[in-house]
């Protein structure tokens, strides 16, 4: 299997890796190094598929079709962000990459990711075929650094801490276990690890002096989580997370597709390309 696939753009270079949940493992842009490259585990870095499920699912279990569905729980009590982010892909072509849902998922399916890196631009899909009819939530979760400092081969100075312009008109309320209640409130301030509705523009991630990220997707729920001291995590999905729970999943029906797109542009400070609220 191939451990390492390259896209290299006019401005940027793209590592994805097959053999780790077919995540972007590396985005250098103008010399900058914005993802995670490693972490303490699967969960912690790069930028992963979400598939079937985002976020947690509560102890592991729900309910559809009359039929009860009990999960692996790889975060305790609860199962986690899906069943393919640890999984080895199959690459059909050096931009696209497929799997199956696999044994711990028990609806039949398959998903199909898909890149293209053009300048100051990537563009990414998920595109999920359901042999059964099935709940499923699609989105990803990157891991952007919270200073720059170049890249391992060419370090430079870490830049200031990276700011982040997101505004959202609805937040669910999450209750004592952190989980989502299924209420919409208005959204509290910062620090966030909450799921919210209803942007008001895309969101930015700003790193002062080296470079502006902007995010969009076909996805209308965002979660942010600012929590960590050296990352930041926007993340596009279909759904909250315990979807499937709070009836808020949407539904492939069998034999039918569910897809979702998202897309990143950035710039560097100063460049004529900067964008203007």
């Amino acid at each position: 299997m191939t451990d390492r696939i390259v896209l290299e753009g006019p401005d940027a270079r793209l590592e994805i890796r097959p053999d780790a949940g077919a995540r972007m493992s590396s985005l250098v842009v103008d010399g900058q190094e914005l993802l995670v490259t490693r972490g303490a585990g699967p969960l912690d870095w790069g930028c992963y598929p979400f598939a079937p499920f985002a976020g947690r699912i509560r102890d592991g279990s729900f309910r559809f079709d009359g039929r009860s569905v009990r999960l692996a729980t790889n975060d305790p009590p609860h199962a986690l962000h899906g069943t393919v982010f640890d999984q080895p892909w199959m690459v059909e072509a050096p931009d696209s990459l497929s799997v199956d849902l696999g044994p711990g998922w028990p609806f039949r399916g398959r998903l199909r990711q898909d890149f293209e890196l053009t300048a100051g631009r990537l563009d990414a899909s998920l595109r999920l075929e359901a042999t059964d009819r099935m709940p499923v939530v699609l989105g990803w979760h990157p891991w952007f650094r919270r200073r720059l400092a170049g890249t391992d081969a060419h370090p430079e100075p870490s830049s200031e801490a990276v700011e982040l312009d997101f505004s959202a008109t609805r937040m669910y309320e999450r209750g004592p276990d952190g989980l989502p209640t299924g209420r919409l409130v208005d959204p509290t301030p910062p620090p966030w690890d909450d799921c919210f509705i209803g942007l008001g523009r895309p969101p930015r991630l700003t790193w002062p002096g080296r470079l502006t990220i902007e995010l969009s997707s076909s996805a209308d729920h965002w979660v942010v989580y600012d929590e960590p001291v050296d990352a930041l995590c926007l993340e596009p999905q279909t759904g909250p997370p315990d979807a499937m729970n709070l009836g808020a999943a949407p539904v492939a029906e069998a034999g039918a597709a569910l897809a979702v797109s998202m897309t990143w542009r950035w710039w560097s400070a100063g460049s004529a390309a900067r964008r203007s609220d």
